[in-house]
C-alpha cells in the first residue's frame, strides 16, 4: 500500500427533502450568486422555481449561466467567468449533473485568474483560489459533487482535458434521489457505466496489500450489477435511484483509491473521442474499456482473474487464468450491453476515419497510464478493436 493523506473538505448533504439546505449554507458565502445549469430540464421539473423561491428567501441577488453543455465548453465558461468579475459573485450554485458541475469549477478557478481559463485546463497555470461553489446534483454519474476535478472541452480546437485542483472542491452538494427521477433512460444508463468505469479505472492497479480497497471496489461494482437491471425498468423508484446516486458519490470521492494508484488510461482514450465527435461519455467508456481491458490483461492477468472471479462469479474449475479473465471481461461486456449500454464506436456512426487524429490527442501528456504505460499505437489498437 502506497504513503497517504486524505483530506475531502466537501459536506454532503443526501436524501429526500434536504433542498431546503441551501436557506443554511448558501449565506455563509455572500450574497451575490451565480446560478448554472444546463439545457432547461431543471425548469420543466420545477426544481429551478424551487432554487430560486429558497434563494429569494435569504435576499441572494441571483445571476444565471445557462446552457453548460453535456461537454462543457471552454467557451461556456469564459462566459460565466466574464459574469462573475462584471457582477462580483461571491458564490457558484451548480444544479445539474457532472458536466455542469465540472463547468462551474473551472468558472471559479477561472474568476480568480487574470489570464484565460484555459490555461487552467492545460495546467500552464496552477490556481491557487477559487471562488467557493455549492452543488444540487440532479444526475448519478461522473462524482464531481464530491471531488476536485473537472472536465472541460475546447471545440474550436478539439481538445478534451481533464484537471483539478485543492481549491475546487465543492463548499456542498445536495443529493436528492427525487431530483434524479426525470432522467432519461439513455442518461441513466450512461451515468451507470460512469460510475463503474471509475471504479475499474481504480480497481485495475498494481498495488500490494490493497486488500480492503479492492473488497470495497468490488462490493460497488457487484451493488450496481444488482441494482442497474431494475433502475432501468424502473426509473422512478427512490430506493434504486438512491442507491445509484450514493454509489456515484463513493465511486469518485477519494475513499476506494486510499493508498493505490488507478490506471485512468481509458478515460484519456475516450476524452480524445468525445474531443473529436462530442458522444456521451459514459457511452464511449461502455465502448473502450473491455477493449482495453483485453489490451492490457497480460500485464497482470491474475487481478482480472480475481475481477472475474469475485466481481461476475466466473467459475474457474477446468480453465486457465486467460480464460477465466477473458471470460470476465466479456461478462462485463454483456452486463453492459444487457441495460442498453453501446458496445462499438459504429454504434454513434464512428469509422476509422479520425483514428490517427484521435491516438494523437492522446498523447498530449505524453504516455499515459499506471496499470501499463500506453502510447499512441496502444491508442490506435484500442480503437482498432473498438469500431
Amino acid at each position: 500500500m502506497l504513503n497517504f493523506a486524505f483530506h475531502n473538505p466537501t459536506k454532503l448533504i443526501f436524501g429526500k427533502g434536504q433542498l431546503a439546505q441551501l436557506k443554511t449554507e448558501v449565506p455563509k458565502h455572500g450574497k451575490k450568486v451565480l446560478l448554472t445549469y444546463g439545457g432547461g430540464s431543471i425548469k420543466r421539473n420545477g426544481l429551478y422555481d424551487q432554487v430560486i423561491g429558497l434563494l429569494e428567501e435569504i435576499g441572494a441577488e441571483v445571476y444565471e449561466l445557462s446552457g453548460i453543455e453535456p461537454n462543457p465548453r471552454i467557451s461556456t465558461v469564459r462566459k460565466g467567468v466574464q459574469m462573475c468579475k462584471e457582477h462580483g459573485i461571491d458564490f457558484l450554485l451548480a444544479v445539474g449533473g457532472g458536466s455542469v458541475i465540472d463547468g462551474t469549477k473551472a468558472i471559479a478557478a477561472g474568476a480568480k485568474y487574470e489570464g484565460d481559463t484555459w490555461d487552467i485546463v492545460l495546467r500552464k497555470h496552477i490556481p491557487t483560489e477559487a471562488l467557493p461553489f455549492g452543488t444540487v446534483l440532479t444526475l448519478a454519474a461522473t462524482g464531481s459533487e464530491m471531488n476536485a476535478g473537472s472536465v472541460i472541452t475546447n471545440w474550436e480546437t478539439n481538445e478534451k482535458y481533464g484537471w483539478g485542483s485543492p481549491v475546487t472542491f465543492p463548499q456542498f452538494s445536495i443529493l436528492d434521489p427525487v431530483h434524479t427521477f426525470t432522467v432519461p433512460l439513455d442518461q441513466t444508463i450512461y451515468g451507470m457505466v460512469d460510475i463503474m468505469s471509475h471504479v475499474l479505472e481504480t480497481y485495475f492497479h498494481q498495488g500490494t496489500n490493497a486488500l480492503l480497497q479492492d473488497r470495497f471496489c468490488e462490493s460497488l461494482l457487484r451493488t450496481m450489477i444488482e441494482t442497474a437491471p431494475k433502475l432501468v425498468k424502473d426509473l422512478e423508484n427512490y430506493e434504486l435511484r438512491e442507491t445509484v446516486l450514493y454509489s456515484g458519490t463513493m465511486a469518485l470521492n477519494g475513499v476506494l483509491a486510499m493508498g493505490i494508484q488507478g490506471d485512468w488510461a481509458t478515460h484519456n482514450i475516450e476524452h480524445a473521442v468525445s474531443a473529436v465527435y462530442d458522444i456521451p461519455h459514459g457511452g464511449g467508456l461502455a465502448i473502450l474499456f473491455p477493449n482495453w481491458m483485453k489490451h492490457v490483461m497480460d500485464e497482470n492477468i491474475g487481478r482480472f482473474v480475481q475481477f472475474a472471479t469475485r466481481v461476475f462469479d466466473v467459475n474457474p474449475e477446468g480453465k486457465t487464468d486467460r480464460e477465466v479473465a477473458l471470460e470476465g471481461i466479456e461478462a462485463l461486456r454483456s452486463f453492459w450491453t444487457s441495460i442498453g449500454a453501446p458496445s462499438r464506436l459504429a454504434d454513434y456512426d464512428i469509422n476509422d476515419e479520425q483514428l490517427e487524429v484521435m491516438a494523437e490527442k492522446t498523447m498530449i501528456r505524453g504516455p499515459f497510464g499506471n496499470f501499463k504505460k500506453l502510447d499512441k499505437e496502444d491508442a490506435l489498437a484500442i480503437y482498432r478493436a473498438s469500431l
